[in-house]
């Protein structure tokens, strides 16, 4: 080869280097590093929420129970049941068509507290949750992601169930003397306070599960404070019974979607803010144990 020739092969920039590192900061690049961000969190859980296959199923069973039985309650009305010794609750004249609208609460409110616990708990039953804290560190911005996943989808589409039973309990009491519309004073803001207080029992469920991190203990945890508590309190004396009594979850939750305040009970405002202090108080708990133990 002439000398001319070796100098101009040998001069720099006339070859391409094909084993150069590929630029760390280009996208889709190996050595790219993702920012773990609140969205992305909760992206991620909301993407995990819905592949669930109970998701859908409980959100529906849910939905179903709150129209079924309000409905039921409505139509089976009766305003001669009080005078004839009939029983209280459905079918009593001692009744406003907002809690019979509201029966089936009790119900569904199992149904979405059940769907936090699984939606928490599950990841640790399955040990999915070794993944999630690989990929959160932090491990705080899954809690409060859970949280922000589940509260509002419970809360809109309970709301929607409890306007629905109220529209279709009143077919059932046209004619009848209690018969409300939507426009009337509080009827509006008892449905959505049923849609709120059910929201806030899915974020309790959730803060449950990872509390417990086991999928019966929250669920037997969730139906004790919700339905066995308010009755075992009732062997407690009168005078601690009736101090106490209207702090309890469930009935401080009831008082958020009553139409009318009753005098032993707590008034709405002041029920949404008992019933948020336990969420809350429970949610603390959760958020310290994930962060002081091991997965």
């Amino acid at each position: 080869m002439p000398a001319t020739a070796l100098r101009r092969s040998r001069r720099p920039g006339k070859h391409k280097n094909l084993s150069a590192a590929p630029d760390p900061k280009a996208p889709g690049s190996p050595t790219t590093k993702y920012k773990v961000t609140g969205v992305r969190v909760l992206r991620s859980e909301w993407a995990k929420f819905w592949t669930l296959r109970s998701t859908l199923i409980t959100l529906g069973v849910a939905v179903f129970l709150l129209v079924l039985f309000g409905a039921i309650a409505s139509f089976t009305y009766s305003p001669d049941a009080v005078a004839t010794g009939g029983p209280p609750g459905p079918g009593s004249g001692d009744s406003d068509p907002v809690s019979l609208a509201l029966t089936g609460v009790s119900f569904a409110q199992l149904a979405i507290g059940v769907l936090g616990v699984l939606l928490a708990a599950g990841e640790y039953s399955t040990g999915m949750i070794r993944s999630t804290l690989a990929a959160v560190p932090r491990r705080l911005p899954v809690l409060w992601s859970k949280a922000a996943v589940i509260g509002p989808i419970a809360l809109v589409l309970t709301t929607l169930g409890a306007l629905a039973a109220f529209q279709l309990g009143a077919l059932g009491l046209d004619g009848e003397k209690i018969a409300l519309s939507l426009s009337d004073d509080g009827v509006l803001r008892s449905l959505v306070g049923a849609g709120v207080y059910l929201g806030l029992v899915a974020v309790f469920g959730v803060a449950l599960g990872v509390l417990l991190r086991n999928s019966a203990g929250a669920i037997a945890a969730l139906v004790g404070v919700l339905l066995i508590l308010p009755g075992l309190a009732s062997l407690l004396p009168d005078s601690w019974y009736d101090t106490l009594s209207p702090y309890f979850p469930s009935n401080a939750g009831s008082a958020v979607y009553a139409l009318h305040e009753s005098s032993d009970a707590l008034s709405p405002g002041v029920g949404l803010a008992v019933f948020a202090c336990w969420v809350a108080l429970t949610l603390a708990g959760a958020a310290y144990r994930l962060v002081k133990t091991d997965v």
